[in-house]
């Protein structure tokens, strides 16, 4: 029943008719991954609609030379639509979900949700609103790895981070932080180093705490 409440909270849960909510609420179902694990490919399982029950997911794309590229994450409350690409036909290509931290999700299985998809037009158009706003996060990223130094982009990242977090410490390793803005390790820990030597962060195990937020706004403008 917790559950169900969660998704309550949710706006497409208003957009279900009596019948389509009975039908979810019998059929959703909670599933853990423990940190690092791989929820399903398209390839190998539909997974569906996901919802963020406790944790944190990362939704990456891989190139064929092995580049790992992070288009954007998923935190607690929050819904995953680009899990459901066997829901909605216009997704042509394959994401990978990888669990950031030990994490729980409620989860509705494709079947269920493109049944009720199939009839329910407003749900249809909720669900391709969601794809459009996670592709404007998408679009931002590539247009960092595109246009944007490797000091601005690792400055926004730990802005961002810190403002979602609410600390000036972040747990955070060099090779995670390189996936997360799509560059090198290697290429990271220089310029952490840089940004260290500066004073603008100290570099601990495992973390990166700001020391000079301004120095490190005024790299991110």
């Amino acid at each position: 029943m917790k559950d169900v409440n969660r998704l309550k909270k949710l706006l497409l849960w208003d957009l279900l008719s009596e019948e389509e909510k009975i039908l979810v609420e019998s059929n959703l179902y909670n599933v853990s991954f423990k940190k690092g694990e791989l929820i399903p490919k398209k390839s190998e399982s539909c997974f569906g609609i996901i919802f963020v029950k406790k944790g944190s997911l990362r939704v990456h794309i891989i190139s064929e030379d092995g580049r790992d590229v992070t288009l954007y994450r998923i935190r607690e409350g929050e819904m995953c639509t680009l899990s459901s690409s066997c829901v909605l036909d216009a997704i042509t290509f394959e994401v990978h979900i990888e669990a950031e931290e030990n994490t729980e999700i409620i989860n509705v299985p494709s079947n269920i949700f493109k049944k009720i998809m199939e009839d329910n037009i407003y749900l249809k158009a909720f669900m391709y609103e969601g794809i459009a706003e996670r592709f404007s996060d998408v679009m931002w990223v590539m247009q960092q790895i595109l246009f944007m130094g490797i000091d601005k982009r690792i400055a926004i990242f730990l802005m961002e981070e810190s403002e979602s977090t609410g600390k000036e410490k972040i747990k955070i390793t060099h090779e995670q932080l390189a996936k997360y803005i799509g560059s090198a390790r290697e290429v990271v820990s220089r310029m952490l180093k840089y940004f260290e030597q500066e004073g603008i962060v100290s570099l601990g195990r495992g973390s990166v705490e700001i020391l000079d937020k301004d120095k490190l706004i005024k790299i991110a403008k």
